[in-house]
This record gives C-alpha cells, structure tokens and sequence, in this order.
C-alpha cells in the first residue's frame, strides 16, 4: 500500500523555486513512490466530528518553469493520510492556532503530523531557545519599559524583536548612545501591551546566522551560514543576506546535544537551529528552510533524509 503524504503550505504557485524546501520534501516523497496530496490552511474544515480538508493530488517537478501540477479538489478526511507535512509559515495566528488543532484530530486518529501539533503550539521559536539557558546569550522578555531600558543599560549593544516575527522583519539594533531606543520599545511592544525580546548584540553575526537542520534531534553536518549585505545586522536571506555553507563546528555539535533529547521527546521531527557565533538565538519549528542551499552546496539530499525517518517512524507505529 503506498503511502499518502499530505502536506499544509502557503500557495505553490507563489514559491521560490530555488529555495523552497517544502518543494524539495515533496519531491523526495514522490521519488519514493509516495501519494502527494496538497492543502493550503483555508481548505481545512470540520465537518460532522470530523477533520477534512478539501485537497488535490500533486505531482512536482524540479523544473523552474514548471515546478508542479495539481489535480482537481476533493473533500476527504485529514486521516485518510499516513502522514502531513505542516509547513505553513509564520506567524501564529489564530489561523494557524485552528489548523494544528484540526490537524490533531487526525493525529489522534493516527495520522503522524511533522511537527507534532501540540509542540507547534507549545514552542514559540524565540522562546524556545531559552529552554535552554546554557546555549543563549543574554537575553530578556518582557513589555516591561523599565526592564528593557535597564537591560539595554547593561549591555549597550542589544537587538530588540517581536516574539513572533520571521525573516529578520522588526529587528532593531540599539549601540551605547541609545538612539531611537524609546521609539523602539514603544513600537514593538505597543506601548506596553505586547511582549518582546531584547538580546546581547553577538558581534559574530558579521561572520554569518547559522542555520542548523535537525532530523529527528540528528543535525545534518553542515550549516548554511546567512551572512548579512553590507550595512544590515540581519542575515535572514529574505533580509537580503547571502547563503554560505560551512561544516558544524564542535560548539555547533554541543548546542546540538543540549536540544537534541527535548526535540525527540516532543515529536519534533524537524526543526532548524539558529546560532551565531557560540550562541542558540531561536529553534524554529514551524516551516525551516535552508534544505535546498546546503544540498546544492554539498551533494546531500536531506529532503530524503527526512522521508527516510518518517518512514521508519510509521514502521515503528
């Protein structure tokens, strides 16, 4: 019987092609001779107790100019698929709060979700990495004023972000001379009412964000190291940072084995690590990328990697 892979994205039709790696999951499951079905979060419901969702058969193709192609809508129920990829991006919303909990109901019919629902909901990406206090930098959470005034106080170089931004979207950066620091406070906690993050600017972020892919608490053993354009403190690549493949460094694989159990525990099958210079700054559980970087620049094909673990996953159910 061959398996039935649906997955949960933004629209395909708008994707990077080069970049995607939900593209390069599903192409690994197809060359494994595996159903694809697609779904976008608008296309979920719930109907007489149970959890459907009207979706298409997929067929992909690592060709730029035509990546894929959709057959037409059905409504079936979610647990008619062995397993769903949910790779909607960020942010969490309340949209995305109410799939993963129509995703459960499959789930507890026997569904295996990537990443386990109830960790997508537990595991804010920034604060997540606090879990782990040993592997971060100094850092604080609050909407406090005071307390972010004070913490910038201590460490004169501090970046201020949102709790649930994604690719370096209101990142702010405040030196010494706190400039613009009022504004910034002001702004990202809206006026008090909304937590933040401030954190001890890592001058190693010249030398590259790293991202760091996990398969079920296993890093792959090379890095995409996210290196910002000139001018810039972020290295997110849709900030405009440029992509450099480097191996894992022996911090690298130490921070890897500080998180690796906690991820095997709570189903986190594939995540994407953050780290600069000797510090984790987020795990990132929704959506990671980066596959399509590091298997151009090395020769591997971790969308494969991945299939291969959910396969011996649904062996072992």
């Amino acid at each position: 019987m061959r398996i039935k892979v649906g997955i949960v994205m933004d629209p395909i039709d708008a994707i990077s092609y080069k970049k995607d790696s939900s593209l390069a999951m599903l192409h690994a499951a197809q060359q494994k001779g595996w159903e694809l079905w697609y779904m976008e979060p608008q296309h979920l419901f719930l109907e007489k107790g149970t959890a459907k969702a009207s979706m298409a058969p997929l067929q992909v193709a690592m060709d730029p100019g035509n990546w894929f192609t959709r057959g037409e809508y059905e409504s079936r129920p979610l647990s008619d698929m062995d397993v769903i990829l949910m790779r909607k991006d960020p942010p969490f919303d309340n949209e995305f709060l109410y799939s993963t909990q129509l995703l459960a109901m499959a789930e507890s019919a026997g569904t295996l979700i990537v990443n386990r629902t109830q960790s997508l909901r537990d595991f804010n990406e920034k604060l997540f990495a606090t879990h782990f206090p040993q592997c971060c930098p100094p850092l604080l959470v609050s909407r406090s004023d005071a307390l972010l005034r004070r913490f910038h106080a201590e460490h004169k170089d501090v970046i201020f972000k949102p709790l649930d931004g994604m690719g370096g979207a209101s990142i702010f950066r405040i030196g010494a001379d706190g400039m613009n620091l009022g504004v910034v406070i002001e702004t990202l906690t809206r006026h008090g009412q909304q937590m933040i993050m401030a954190q001890r600017y890592i001058p190693e972020i010249a030398a590259g964000d790293k991202r760091i892919l996990m398969i079920n608490g296993e890093p792959v053993p090379y890095a995409l190291a996210r290196i910002p354009s000139a001018g810039e403190t972020r290295g997110n690549l849709a900030a405009g940072g440029r992509g450099e493949g480097r191996p894992l460094t022996d911090r690298d694989r130490w921070i890897c084995e500080q998180v690796a159990p906690v991820l095997r525990e709570k189903g986190l099958l594939f995540v994407g690590l953050d780290v600069i210079g000797d510090y984790l700054t987020e795990i990132n559980v929704t959506s990671p990328t980066c596959i399509r970087e590091l298997d151009t620049q090395f020769g591997l094909n971790i969308g494969m990697d991945l299939m291969n673990c959910i396969e011996q996953h649904l062996r072992e159910r």
